[in-house]
């Protein structure tokens, strides 16, 4: 197994108090990061574009997005169990950027098991490497840590997937994303990043959120370029629209 710079041990030791309360409510049965009541409030992203996870007002396996039949993504399936709202909305802020990552265990582990259901249902979709998007040097100095390869490691544990951060890295600083718009987006991202190394067939990309989807379209498009073939996206959200 590919070993990353950091380990995540801290991750699930840290707990809002030493009880293992809520990080919601601070009820004081949450085991797994959240209570019970809490969990059943996460809006789950049920109805959605089966290539890029948009949430749609319908239901339906097969139903895609607008802008997928329009632009069809490289990647062949984004998987995002919640939609980017209260309360996913206000856990992933504060792992992010309050450093309380007692916040990212429940949606963790609802990650985990989602992909782990997906797997056991088409084996054959497996992915040989996990890649998390990458994050240039001075923000991760900033930050202290980034999140999608804390994300990564874990599923790696939970899934025995080999996981990498040094396959791709992220060559170009850029303004945050945050507020952009899709084309601005882009064009904020056009030449950020190189692969390093030779890479297998098929890969998993793994992100916090996809809000327009434009990171992972041109992490995709680079990793395609360098000669992956079947690409997915696992992230813990989606945001609708």
């Amino acid at each position: 197994m590919i070993k990353g710079l950091r380990s995540l041990s801290t991750l699930f030791a840290l707990k809002v108090n030493s009880k293992g309360s809520c990080v919601a409510c601070l009820a004081p049965d949450g085991r797994f990061g959240l209570c019970q009541k809490c969990t059943n409030s996460l809006p789950a992203n049920r109805c959605q574009c089966r290539l890029c996870a948009l949430p749609l007002p319908f239901s339906g396996d097969q139903q895609v997005c607008g802008q997928c039949l329009k632009d069809p993504p490289p990647f062949s399936q984004i998987v995002a169990p919640w939609h980017y709202r209260f309360p996913v909305d206000a856990l992933i802020q504060r792992y992010k950027d309050s450093g309380q990552r007692a916040c990212a265990k429940p949606l963790l582990k609802g990650l985990g098991e989602t992909v782990s259901t997906m797997l056991s249902r088409s084996p054959e979709g497996q992915p040989d490497l996990l890649i998390p998007a990458p994050m240039h040097p001075a923000r991760r100095r900033n930050r202290g840590f980034n999140q999608a390869s804390d994300i990564a490691e874990y599923l790696s544990r939970e899934l025995n997937i080999p996981w990498s951060q040094a396959h791709m890295i992220r060559t170009r600083y850029s303004p945050p994303q945050r507020g952009l718009n899709r084309q601005d987006r882009l064009a904020n991202l056009s030449g950020a990043f190189q692969v390093t190394k030779s890479l297998p067939a098929r890969i998993a990309l793994i992100d916090d959120v996809v809000t327009t989807g434009a990171t992972v379209r041109q992490l995709a498009l680079t990793l395609k370029q360098a000669g992956a073939e079947e690409l997915q996206v696992w992230a813990l959200a989606r945001t609708p629209g």
